[in-house]
């Protein structure tokens, strides 16, 4: 599912830290600076394993992707099942760095009972897919602590459902730091919060009476408020070229942990777990 998925490294960060370093290149002393600013495209594929629901305690592994590119000074990427694209030009190197554009994707969370381990919260039935249309804004800051090529960058996203399946919205802050340390070598860090709607408590985490007869879990009503925060971390390195251009091996690992009603809720308290563990790993390639 999209939120899921978003956390973990190949969607990360998603307005997280991308597979592979942006177009610009670290610094090194000595060689001669790279060209920057370019046109760029970058396609990643890999596995990772996440919650089989948001909110359980038992994971599986899924094949992933992410593609992410910058045209014209136009950067766009996708986020687990989300694409996001950056309508402010950018200029090549340090400065500051103003984002704005649209954000529209679909959450599959719990959308197939086959994917669902866990037998009780599978009794409670399907969802519909969520097609989640919105956006984000942010500043980035280019050059901050280690050289000219790291980035500290804060945002914000919002989206709302507008296929009648949880009829609601979530609202992302995030803050996110990237620094390369060689011309081969990336790592990011990033954590963000997500605020969720009534609509997505009460369609995700709430059991109404013919649910609890079916599943044997309590009734429960969940309200909007402070879903979740995650931290996440990612490195990679690249097995041709620099991290501007070839093949690149990734890796990440990221940290959720379900807050208020969504953390009370028998889907995740009786059934799951509010800890949530995602990793994954794969390849990709700059062209």
């Amino acid at each position: 599912m999209c939120v899921i998925l978003s956390a973990v490294l190949f969607s990360f960060p998603l307005a997280a830290p991308a597979f592979a370093q942006d177009t610009n290149s670290p610094a090194e002393p000595a060689p001669p600076a790279p060209e920057i600013g370019g046109d760029s495209l970058s396609v990643a594929v890999g596995v990772a394993s996440v919650p089989s629901y948001e909110g359980s305690d038992s994971n599986r592994f899924l094949a992933v992707g992410v593609v992410r590119g910058s045209l014209s000074g136009i950067n766009f990427s996708t986020r687990g099942t989300r694409l996001l694209v950056d309508v402010v030009p950018d200029k090549p190197g340090p400065g500051f760095d103003f984002q704005l554009g649209p954000v529209a994707g679909v959450n599959l969370d719990r959308t197939s009972l086959k994917s669902i381990k866990d037998t009780r919260v599978a009794a409670l039935g399907e969802r519909k897919t969520a097609v989640e249309l919105g956006g984000y804004i942010g500043i980035g800051k280019t050059g901050v602590i280690t050289s000219d090529y790291d980035k500290l960058t804060a945002s914000v996203s919002y989206v709302h459902d507008v296929n009648n399946a949880h009829k609601s919205y979530l609202i992302t802050p995030q803050i996110e730091y990237g620094t390369p340390l060689s011309r081969k070598a990336y790592v990011g860090v990033s954590a963000n919060a997500v605020y969720a709607g009534g609509g997505y408590a009460r369609t995700y985490f709430s059991v109404d009476a013919p649910g609890s007869l079916a599943s044997t879990l309590p009734t429960y009503s969940a309200g909007k408020g402070w879903k979740s925060y995650s931290l996440t971390g990612l490195a990679t390195y690249s097995l041709t070229g620099d991290l501007t251009h070839g093949l690149a091996v990734i890796a990440g690992v990221s940290y959720s942990r379900l807050l208020g009603d969504f953390a009370e809720s028998p889907v995740t308290r009786i059934a799951g777990d509010r800890n949530q563990l995602l990793f994954g790993a794969g390849i990709g390639y700059t062209f």
